[in-house]
């Protein structure tokens, strides 16, 4: 290490975000990025650890070599940083940004001392490896005739594309929706993860020979079976994405939508027109209620406040996360820990308080004689933990509430993957209706079918979901060629 005491010199300084009042205004991201030397300094903090378990099992998944890349940082070797970490990474520009760190949560500093800006390093080395011209078409100087068909542009698919790409096979990406990125592209808002940048990445992944096809729904609007007889090898990365319901007394109430539903449509008619065609959910004015913590529960409440609601609160059935570490979550596991997110914070700035109620269940959605939604009623609940026993919850007599709501955006996560392309090709199912495929070896019961991401492990971060997509490519590679150098 360059600087030994670099962890005990430099406080963490993280990327500054613009202020709640400001950023809200708009939907352009508010990330403030430190300049070279207060970088640097950041990179001076990773500790000549020993152990590294900020790329063990505990930490990142795609296994980034996160202290090399730190100690380039800090000696100002900014070149050499984006080699090292494209060694591991397909798209640090989106994990930069938008992965919740694992790996800053295992870091050894982390026990006693705020951890290393891990995530904002990652992010500031590929903003830089653009800014400098060395993000640059990588064609492949040999072709193996071989045609690979992936379904699904999300994380996992554009990762298995770009790998494979890159060993020299002719790969198709196919693509539901009117815009290449999935996930990335309409799951998470423009504020959160411009799209200028997957626009980019999706240009230089085209540069380098991918063929995306848009707007073909493979099992609709092209028979899956095909497809699969004019590919040497099929890849599923159709991502994790039946929502969970809640079949409560007026679920069918106009103004109760899924949370994709709300996001998805905010962010096209932004791209399409910046909201000037009015084709998308609008929570102005309106009394939002949230239903479902974590990520997307989180980005809902920043879009709602962005569209000027009337007032927005969250309800998560789990109880208030406990500041600091426990027993159940030591150091290096990830502490799921009370923490606020770019919408908490916002949504909090503008009315005083933070949006979210912990341990309360929906009960019942109250409309008026139009079918509209009115009011949402509520319990609280107390949750019990037995030895030996999950822990489970009882509601709490005589806590019921009922809370004004003309919008309710459902955000508890997502069940598996739609039915239809495994019912075509015959794809077995595990008993969380995933596509069955082993780890590691991402084959299905379909020769030359193969599985990755959400749609084979289940809803997941976007960090998982490129790991599982370089593991399927080399898989894929190696069935294909009889041995692979894809890593």
């Amino acid at each position: 290490m360059g600087k030994p005491t670099g962890f005990m010199d430099f406080p963490r300084q993280k990327t500054a975000w613009i202020e709640p009042a400001e950023r809200v205004q708009n939907f352009d991201e508010f990330r403030r990025e430190l300049n070279d030397e207060e970088r640097e300094r950041q990179g001076a903090r990773c500790m000549d650890c020993g152990i590294p378990f900020c790329q063990s099992d505990f930490g990142c998944p795609v296994d980034n070599l996160i202290p090399e890349w730190n100690d380039l940082i800090y000696h100002g070797r900014w070149d050499e940083a984006f080699t090292r970490l494209m060694k591991t990474n397909n798209f640090p520009e989106y994990t930069g940004r938008v992965c919740p760190a694992p790996c800053e949560h295992a870091c050894v500093l982390g026990i006693n001392e705020p951890p290393v800006t891990i995530k904002d390093n990652e992010a500031a080395i590929i903003d830089r490896a653009y800014e400098n011209g060395l993000m640059e078409p990588r064609i492949p100087a040999v072709r193996t005739g071989k045609v690979i068909s992936v379904i699904g542009s999300g994380p996992a698919g554009l990762a298995a594309a770009d790998q494979l790409n890159q060993a020299g096979h002719s790969v198709t990406v196919y693509e539901r929706q009117d815009r290449i990125g999935g996930l990335l592209m309409y799951g998470i808002p423009n504020m959160k993860l411009d799209k200028e940048l997957v626009e980019r990445r999706n240009a230089l992944m085209a540069a380098e020979g991918i063929t995306f096809q848009t707007g073909v729904d493979v099992g609709r609007d092209l028979s899956a079976f095909d497809l699969m007889y004019r590919s040497d090898a099929v890849v599923l990365a159709v991502g994790a994405t039946r929502p969970r319901d809640l079949p409560v007394p007026g679920r069918d109430l106009e103004g109760v939508h899924f949370a994709m539903e709300f996001l998805k449509a905010n962010t096209r008619s932004y791209l399409d027109s910046r909201h000037a065609d009015r084709r998308y959910i609008n929570a102005e004015g309106k009394n939002v209620i949230v239903i479902g913590g974590g990520d997307t529960g989180n980005d809902c409440i920043g879009t709602s406040v962005r569209h000027q609601c009337r007032s927005v609160t969250n309800f998560e059935l789990m109880p208030k996360p406990p500041a600091q570490r426990t027993d159940e979550m030591p150091w290096p596991t990830f502490a799921r820990t009370y923490k606020s997110d770019y919408g908490h914070e916002e949504a909090a700035a503008l009315s005083g308080k933070d949006p979210r109620q912990f341990s309360i269940v929906t009960k019942e959605f109250v409309g008026d004689d139009d079918g509209h939604l009115v009011a949402v009623r509520t319990v609280r609940v107390k949750w019990i933990k037995e030895a030996g026993a999950p822990p489970r919850f009882e509601e709490i007599p005589g806590s019921g509430e009922e809370w004004p709501a003309d919008l309710v955006l459902l955000a508890m996560g997502f069940l598996g993957p739609e039915d239809y392309i495994a019912e075509e090709l015959n794809i077995e199912r595990d008993v969380r209706s995933n596509y069955r495929a082993e780890y590691e070896q991402f084959n299905t019961n379909v020769p030359g079918v193969f599985s990755t991401g959400d749609a084979r492990r289940g809803q997941s971060l976007v960090v998982w979901a490129i790991k599982e997509g370089r593991g399927c490519a080399r898989e894929v590679d190696r069935y294909l060629m009889g041995s692979t150098t894809l890593e």
